[in-house]
């Protein structure tokens, strides 16, 4: 029997493939782990075929973008509405780090009423209203992560109430070792408004006994809680035995943190020194923005080349 013929793409020994030629399916495949910044930047300035390719907005169901330092935070601002706008409503999921704003947060929820999936860490820019007035249109979330951000628990409150189907919250900031202010704030906000929580991790939380019992009364399919630096809360007792009866994970106070995505360095400051509260370092502060755009709003034709 005669075998068959090798696929277009392939060559013959000594010679290069023409990626332009693979099928449209396996490019984007292969294009979906360069990363938003990556394909904005690089690969859809390779050939028409990549291009298009990169418009399609399936390629844009998934955005995930970090400053580096690189640019300045509205050089990634830009960047990140222009792939919102390629995924033309299809946004279901969004993580953005070091850069996202109030207005940007505005500009992904008034254009993604899909979304599912919000994570913001390290942005502090971002203020408690913000992220309430931009969260509280996205009916359809289910996971939202509000790490090292300032976030009230009124505007979580208010959060909770907007999105019903919100399963998982990641509300993560500083752990400080006593003597350290106690507030459940943010617990009772959530033991109020989120019951259908089934993930939640509050890292370096200031809640007390009195906040993780409510949360136990008010969120009862909880099935993964972690408590890592809430030092305030003595896990103990009918408390221990309340929490392991009821949750299949709990992470605790003192347990490792090898597997956290961040710095968990403890500070052993007191209460009153509160300057570093929501993660900032001397590293994280940026210095004022020196590139410019004109509008924000327009990114039909945007191009990072303009940056350099």
């Amino acid at each position: 029997m005669a075998s068959s013929s090798p696929p277009t793409a392939m060559k013959e020994e000594g010679d290069y493939a023409n990626w332009a030629e693979l099928p449209p399916e396996l490019t984007s495949s292969i294009l979906h782990r360069l990363g938003a910044i990556e394909i904005v930047e690089n690969a859809q300035k390779v050939c028409r075929t990549w291009r298009r390719v990169c418009k399609d907005p399936s390629m844009w169901r998934k955005i995930v973008m970090q400053n580096l330092g690189e640019f300045g935070d509205t050089y990634y601002e830009k960047l990140c509405r222009y792939a919102v706008d390629c995924s033309q409503g299809e946004l279901v999921e969004i993580s953005l780090c070091h850069f996202a704003t109030d207005s940007l947060l505005s500009y992904v929820a008034d254009s993604s009423s899909n979304l599912r999936s919000l994570k913001v860490a390290k942005c502090y820019e971002i203020t408690s209203e913000g992220l309430m007035e931009a969260v509280s249109k996205l009916k359809l979330l289910e996971e939202l992560e509000v790490s090292y951000c300032s976030v009230s628990g009124e505007s979580l409150k208010v959060i909770g109430k907007s999105c019903p189907n919100l399963k998982t919250l990641k509300k993560n900031c500083v752990g400080y070792r006593r003597p350290r202010d106690e507030c459940d704030d943010v617990a009772l906000a959530i033991a109020e408004s989120m019951p259908g929580l089934r993930h939640l991790q509050v890292f370096g939380d200031r809640l007390t006994d009195a906040g993780l019992n409510a949360i136990l009364d008010g969120c009862p399919n909880l099935e993964h809680l972690d408590l890592r630096q809430c030092f305030n809360v003595n896990l103990v007792g009918d408390l221990e035995k309340r929490c392991l009866e009821r949750i299949k994970v709990v992470r605790r106070p003192n347990d490792s943190v090898h597997d956290y995505p961040f710095d968990a360095t403890v500070n052993d400051v007191s209460s009153d020194d509160d300057d570093y509260l929501y993660g900032f370092s001397d590293v994280d502060v940026m210095s004022e923005d020196e590139f410019y755009y004109d509008d924000a709003s327009d990114n039909s034709d945007f191009d990072p080349y303009d940056y350099y």
